[in-house]
């Protein structure tokens, strides 16, 4: 029977192959995660989208009755005033904030 040899070299040579593989699992699983966290980031985008669709078109609705209908004075100003005032505080917020900073590990604040 025959033994086998390994040199050095080989032995070498076999690490490193090994070690190489680590590191390129290791960078694929911090890519698929980041991929993972904007596809979220988008859904949620998508989900925000359709509910101010949703209430843009009840306020429009709503705004459209009493213009119709000739609503008095005040109740004129409050069907139009109140939407314009929430839309201005939300539009101010979101253009506002624009930075996403994702907590540390085991949800540690910084």
């Amino acid at each position: 029977m025959n033994a086998i040899s390994v040199t050095p070299t080989q032995v070498l040579a076999a690490v490193g192959v090994l070690l190489v593989l680590v590191l390129v699992w290791r960078a694929g699983s911090r890519r698929a995660k980041a991929a993972a966290n904007a596809a979220r980031t988008s859904v949620r985008l998508m989900s925000l989208g359709g509910r101010v669709v949703v209430n843009a078109v009840l306020i429009v609705i709503v705004q459209w009755v009493v213009v119709t209908h000739g609503g008095s004075g005040w109740l004129l100003f409050a069907v139009l005033g109140v939407p314009a005032l929430l839309a201005s505080y939300t539009l101010t917020k979101a253009l506002t904030v624009t930075t996403y900073e994702p907590r540390g590990r085991g949800g540690d604040r910084k």
